[in-house]
C-alpha cells in the first residue's frame, strides 16, 4: 500500500500538469488534503461517484504516460546509479592516490548528473 502510494505521488509530480483542472483539484484534495470522496464532493458540487471517476481516469492517464514516457522509471534508474557512484568514489577513495584521483572524476561525473 505505501508502495502505491509513493508511485501514485511521483506519478502525480511528474505527469499532474497534463491533467484535467478538475481531476487535479480532486486528487490534491483526496491525497494531499486527505479529504474523503463524499467531501469532496461536497465542496465541489459534484457526486462522490463523479470524484472516484475523475480519480480513476486520473491515475489512468497517469499511467499511460509512464507506459509510453517512463520518466519516473528513468528519474528511478538515475537515482539509483548515482547511489552506486557514491559507493565506488568511496571506495576508490580508500585506495591511496590514484583511488583519490578515480574518486574526484566519479565526484564531478556525479554532480554533472545531478545539474
Amino acid at each position: 500500500m505505501a508502495q502505491d502510494m509513493l508511485n501514485c505521488a511521483l506519478l502525480f509530480d511528474t505527469y499532474g500538469d497534463m491533467l484535467t483542472e478538475k481531476q487535479r483539484l480532486c486528487w490534491d484534495l483526496r491525497y494531499n488534503q486527505d479529504l474523503t470522496l463524499g467531501e469532496i464532493g461536497e465542496l465541489e458540487g459534484i457526486s462522490r461517484q463523479a470524484v472516484r471517476d475523475n480519480l480513476v481516469r486520473a491515475e489512468a492517464q497517469m499511467q499511460e504516460l509512464e507506459d509510453k514516457i517512463g520518466a519516473v522509471r528513468i528519474q528511478s534508474g538515475v537515482s539509483d546509479a548515482l547511489e552506486e557512484l557514491l559507493a565506488a568514489s568511496a571506495l576508490a577513495a580508500q585506495l591511496g592516490p590514484l583511488g583519490g584521483e578515480i574518486a574526484d572524476h566519479i565526484d564531478r561525473a556525479m554532480r554533472r548528473m545531478k545539474e
